[in-house]
């Protein structure tokens, strides 16, 4: 999973029967909770799937109400266990839903994503395939710069790579950086990021099946060709104005 476009693929890149497994899913998981609030996997676990139907919601008030719900749940996980990587990583994820439905005020946000990725990472920096650096790295890739927010290449880079480093076997961790090396206009690494991406593609298409990730598949699937179709222009094609140092 990531915050911002790169979790579960979105409404309109996912089928029907995707959008009705998420949502069973959720249902199943806030019936759970709602019949014990204080049981901390529970809770956490229902922040974990509310934060996957919110990736299917139609509308911001849609999304709000489901982020709010896993806010709610991961909270309380966290009173109940505050060492827990899982209820610190879903409360970021669900507040990058937040964020989502917000404009100015999404950046206010921002430092409380930040905070609960970096205590997450350090409670368990493997979780969700390196998803706590992942997911900073994604967060100091899309935030405003300073003085704005705390966007960062420096610290951007660091993360992503972290994330291919802890978890090189998947996908998204390979992508999430050559998207980053495209941005930045760094062709020369993004096409090696893009040959280890290929490389590790059948192995992973072996190791990561099932209804569970097909929609991941396709978000995938689509975002590898277009990266392919980047490098395949001159390096001044694809070079970006943006700078966050």
């Amino acid at each position: 999973m990531a915050i911002g476009s790169h979790g579960v693929a979105s409404a309109e890149h996912t089928t029907t029967a995707e959008f009705v497994r998420v949502d069973r899913n959720y249902e199943i998981a806030r019936t759970n909770y709602l019949t014990a609030r204080t049981n901390f996997t529970l809770a956490w676990q229902f922040g974990r799937v509310c934060f996957d139907r919110a990736e299917f919601a139609t509308n911001s008030t849609e999304r709000a109400t489901l982020a709010d719900q896993g806010i709610t749940a991961c909270r309380g996980a966290i009173a109940s266990k505050p060492a827990s990587a899982e209820a610190h990583y879903y409360h970021a994820m669900n507040l990058g839903q937040m964020a989502r439905t917000k404009s100015l005020g999404a950046l206010k946000l921002v430092s409380k994503m930040e905070r609960e990725f970096g205590t997450a990472r350090s409670l368990d920096e493997r979780l969700d395939f390196a998803g706590p650096d992942r997911n900073l790295g994604l967060l100091y890739f899309e935030a405003p710069g300073w003085p704005t927010s705390i966007g960062s290449r420096t610290k951007a880079r660091h993360h992503l790579r972290r994330a291919v480093e802890l978890a090189p076997q998947h996908p998204e961790n390979h992508l999430c950086l050559l998207e980053a090396y495209l941005y930045w206009g760094d062709h020369n690494t993004a096409q090696r990021e893009l040959k280890a991406l290929t490389d590790l593609w059948p192995i992973a298409r072996t190791n990561l099946v099932g209804e569970d990730w097909a929609a991941a598949w396709n978000d995938w699937e689509k975002r590898r060709k277009q990266a392919q179709a980047k490098l395949e222009k001159t390096p001044s094609a694809i070079v970006s104005p943006r700078q966050k140092e």
